[in-house]
């Protein structure tokens, strides 16, 4: 009789359960547009389309993403991703911090200069209680933050000589992203820093007119082959790139809430799986990725903590200056908790 009584709460249940999707489903649109400023086939792009992927598999087709890789949606100019994501143009996000950070300073705790000593670090600032206060900041500007992934530490290649002390870059130029952080490292560095699009960099990596630049080793350099330009590379954590799976609150809001928590957990493990891709081979034991440089022909430095003190202390400056604009309270609560992953 128990069982009886089960099965058919279970029968009505459904009953109920399914016109409400299928009304909500209804009111979807038959496409909602992801944008990612990278190609589909960097670890990057391969995150949003998993994401997108779990999504339609997950809600039986109700909710379909449509990933728009290559800066395709914002004319070519990453730093206006937020802008026409929180305007709606685009309804969901696969975002760098980088570039979202000129619209919300906050997300400079990531640029300050050799803050993350590890992924340990990066982990115990994004996972926790900063992460969800990140979150919170974003909610306010009408942006919902689902999960994180990552396009990884960013490593210095050149091709003028090994950089393993801060003197080693007096004098270079090198091409770096379009954030004021970023050219104020490279400057206090003693570096030339140049500000230009990828393409018109790789045209000025071999006239010569730019010696060396700065991207993750997974998520960029290795797929670029970037051992065509630069024979010298060096590993010294400097600033991490971490990524986020963004929706625009108002879309969220029109979602059922069944179809709110398969996003978000699609989100989560999307961001797990994304994660693993961008550090293969950059965790001892598995160095393989370093060894891919090294096969190419490339010198590889790789900085212990010891060794980017020098560095820190080169840039403490800079770190200072940008400590008030992220929010001095973020910062310390930032350390706090990197301190805590290195006991």
């Amino acid at each position: 009789m128990l069982k009886r009584t089960l099965v058919f709460a279970m029968v009505i249940g459904a009953l109920i359960w399914m016109p409400a999707l299928a009304d909500a489903a209804n009111k979807y649109k038959k496409e909602y547009k992801m944008s990612v400023v990278v190609g589909p086939k960097l670890p990057w792009g391969q995150g949003a389309t998993k994401f997108a992927d779990l999504v339609r598999e997950r809600t039986d087709g109700r909710i379909n993403i449509k990933v728009y890789t290559s800066s395709s949606l914002m004319a070519g100019k990453q730093t206006n991703e937020f802008l026409i994501h929180r305007n709606g143009v685009a309804e969901f996000c696969l975002a760098s911090t980088i570039n979202w950070s000129t619209s919300i300073k906050e997300l400079n705790l990531f640029n300050l200069p050799f803050l993350f000593p590890d992924y340990k670090a990066l982990d115990a600032v994004t996972q926790g209680e900063i992460g969800e206060e990140i979150g919170g900041l974003l909610k306010k500007k009408g942006v919902t933050l689902l999960g994180w992934g990552e396009n990884g530490f960013r490593a210095l290649t050149n091709s003028k000589g090994p950089v393993a002390k801060p003197e080693d870059l007096d004098g270079m130029k090198i091409r770096v992203v379009g954030t004021p952080i970023f050219i104020e490292i490279m400057t206090a560095l003693g570096a030339n820093p140049a500000n230009m699009n990828w393409g018109d960099a790789q045209i000025a990596f071999q006239s010569g007119n730019v010696d060396g630049q700065e991207n993750p080793v997974v998520g960029i350099e290795i797929p670029v082959k970037i051992w065509q330009f630069h024979k010298y590379a060096t590993i010294w954590r400097y600033v991490i790139d971490p990524l986020m799976f963004t929706v625009n609150s108002k879309v969220m809001a029109g979602f059922s809430e069944e179809d709110q928590k398969i996003i978000r957990q699609a989100a989560v493990e999307a961001g797990e799986w994304q994660r693993a891709l961008a550090r293969k081979g950059l965790i001892a034991p598995d160095l393989s990725a370093l060894d891919t440089l090294r096969e190419n022909g490339m010198e590889v430095v790789v900085l212990d903590q010891e060794a980017r003190k020098a560095f820190r202390e080169k840039t403490a400056s800079v770190y200072k200056k940008w400590v008030p604009t992220v929010g001095a309270e973020l910062v310390e609560k930032a350390e706090k908790a990197i301190a805590a992953s290195q006991k």
